[in-house]
């Protein structure tokens, strides 16, 4: 027994330092990158490639702010997690994190980084409102409260794909907001914010929990980026999650893209003092660190962190520092990120350059465009301002553009969609496609292209207040424009099934030709309306019934009714939703 027992005990001692050993030979990545320094007082420290029950100890300690306690958090997917320090760090300090880890970049499981000076807020400062012409905004009686920017569309000139059109007007010149319409131009969805200095950006139909869902962000816009976060509606409109950046940071307006992993893909901006001496530039330049996160939507926590001061020169970008050393200095600016398999590409409108990462230790792969290009590019593939690069095509062969061409290198007479095909033997890319608009458009900023599944291309014009869709040869389908002038990070189309949580709305007019008035706002099924009516809210009958025509039905009454209500119909004549009663009285 004594010999059984023993063994016993020994097969367990061999098969926990047998664990052991497995967890530390895996390599994995931590975030802070080791010798970063770019970390956030409020950093927190990702493992990845391990389980958080292998994490062992972790000993983290400030060379200012000394030995740091906190908390262990488990990624979602149980392939990681965070240490998450009880107090801030201090500004300008060391930070060596001790492991028994075998830490990517590191040494014998430690790693360091050093906590950078945050150089304050980024500041408050929208777009004007659009000039007002007429017919710019919606007014509906039955639904008073919202004043949406409208929509005129041209003649179809071919077979488009299905689906309505996602837009977020951002000046006004009412109200700004996510806002669906159809391929008439006519009104879906449209969704006032919490705030009337909000904006919305990058709205548009993906995938939640398996299921469709509308995703965009929201926050105070300031010189060309965002502090906000980003939300999650289902297809009754409801929130049902939010996204935020992590380590103190906030979320940017530039890109929210969820992956089949159950993460975000976000932007965040971060101003911080830095030496940019070398660049023609103060030596406590204020500069916009770029910074690129994947955050677990579930648990909120961080599972990779890039920076673009960490691996891109300054002396890379087109736009000189700010005369004013009080200004920050926007080198770089992130404006989409794409996930690639286990590589990242991201796009920098101010070095006319996209970057290849790696998903683990953030090492640049390979650069396309700018000073610096890996690729030799051929006649017609060079970009300028560039925003929403895309892989297209698996091992890199094909990307898409939305070259804004607006400023150097070189200047375009007009901006386009443009599609590269990237030869990764001999390293070239060149141009296999391209659209214009007629008439020409030059877009200063923002704008995107969206390949669709029918192989149409989906172009949003950015600044300018144009979408267009071109089929599978490039030709010119369908056209459509806010009224006014607005701008519009990036238009796209989706097929979209709404059934709003609220019941529709009615408001009637009284007199010898009443007529009442119905909505439902972001509701996709409804075919026709029919109108309940009589003395008391108790008494009410069919008094009239129309086909819908529109965001807002007007059906004329035969005679004045004391208290009205309507219900929404399905194409079979089913009732998909009830009004409240409303009364004349």
């Amino acid at each position: 027994m004594a010999l059984t027992a023993l063994a016993t005990l020994l097969v367990g001692v061999f098969v926990v330092r047998l664990t052991e050993s497995r967890a530390a030979a895996r390599r994995v990545a931590v975030f802070p990158s080791p010798g970063t320094r770019l970390a956030t007082p409020r950093e927190q420290i990702v493992f990845r490639g391990v389980p958080t029950s292998q994490f062992g100890s972790i000993v983290v300690t400030g060379s200012e702010s000394g030995v740091h306690s906190g908390q262990v958090e488990a990624d979602s997917d149980g392939k990681g997690g965070s240490f998450l320090p009880a107090k801030q760090f201090t500004p300008g300090e060391v930070v060596t994190v001790k492991t028994g880890l075998n830490v990517l970049g590191g040494s014998h499981g430690s790693f360091s980084f050093t906590v950078v000076n945050p150089a304050g807020r980024i500041p408050y400062l929208p777009l004007g409102p659009a000039p007002r012409v007429k017919g710019d905004v919606g007014h509906f009686h039955s639904d008073p409260g919202l004043s949406p920017a409208l929509v005129r569309v041209g003649k179809p000139r071919g077979r488009t794909a299905p689906g309505d059109i996602f837009v977020a007007p951002q000046q006004g010149p009412v109200q700004d907001g996510p806002e669906i319409v159809d391929s008439s131009g006519q009104l879906v969805w449209f969704h006032t914010l919490p705030d009337k200095r909000d904006w919305a950006t990058d709205f548009r139909v993906q995938t939640y929990a398996g299921k469709p869902a509308l995703t965009w962000w929201q926050g105070l816009p300031g010189a060309g980026i965002g502090i906000g976060q980003d939300v999650i509606f289902d297809s009754s409109y409801q929130q049902i999650a939010a996204v935020k950046a992590a380590n103190g940071l906030q979320a940017d307006l530039h890109e929210f893209q969820l992956t089949p992993q159950g993460t975000a893909l976000i932007t965040a901006y971060f101003p911080v003092f830095w030496d940019a001496s070398k660049d023609h530039a103060s030596k406590h330049a204020i500069v916009l660190d770029a910074v690129v996160q994947e955050i677990d939507v579930k648990t909120g926590l961080l599972l990779f962190e890039w920076d673009s001061l960490d691996h891109v020169s300054l002396s890379d970008s087109f736009v000189p520092p700010p005369k004013k050393t009080t200004n920050p200095w926007d080198y770089f600016h992130v404006n989409s990120i794409d996930q690639d398999g286990n590589a990242l590409l991201v796009s920098a409108r101010n070095d006319s350059s996209a970057y290849k990462l790696d998903i683990q230790t953030g090492r640049i792969i390979w650069t396309l465009g700018g000073k610096r290009s890996s690729f030799k590019m051929e006649p017609g593939a060079s970009f300028a301002d560039q925003h929403d690069i895309r892989v297209r095509a698996a091992n890199d062969r094909f990307v898409t553009i939305f070259d804004d061409g607006a400023g150097p290198p070189p200047v375009h007479q007009e901006s386009r969609g443009l599609k590269l095909f990237l030869d990764l033997k001999h390293m070239t890319a060149t141009r296999v496609a391209q659209h214009f608009h007629a008439p020409p458009l030059l877009a200063n900023f923002e704008g995107n292209l969206q390949q669709l599944p029918n192989h149409d291309d989906f172009v949003g014009w950015g600044q300018r207040p144009y979408f267009t869709e071109y089929d599978s040869h490039g030709k010119l389908i369908f056209d459509g424009r806010f009224v006014d002038v607005n701008s519009n990070y990036r238009a796209y189309r989706f097929p979209w099934s709404g059934q709003p949580a609220v019941p529709p709305k009615v408001s009637t007019t009284g007199g010898k030709e009443p007529i009442a008035y119905a909505s439902w706002n972001g509701a996709s099924d409804v075919a026709a309306w029919r109108v309940l009516g009589g003395a008391s809210p108790g008494a009410l009958k069919t008094v009239a019934t129309a086909r819908r025509s529109g965001f807002e039905t007007a059906i004329s009454l035969s005679s004045a009714q004391t208290d009205v209500a309507v219900q929404a119909l399905d194409p079979a004549g089913h009732v998909l939703g009830t009004s409240s009663t409303v009364s004349s009285r």
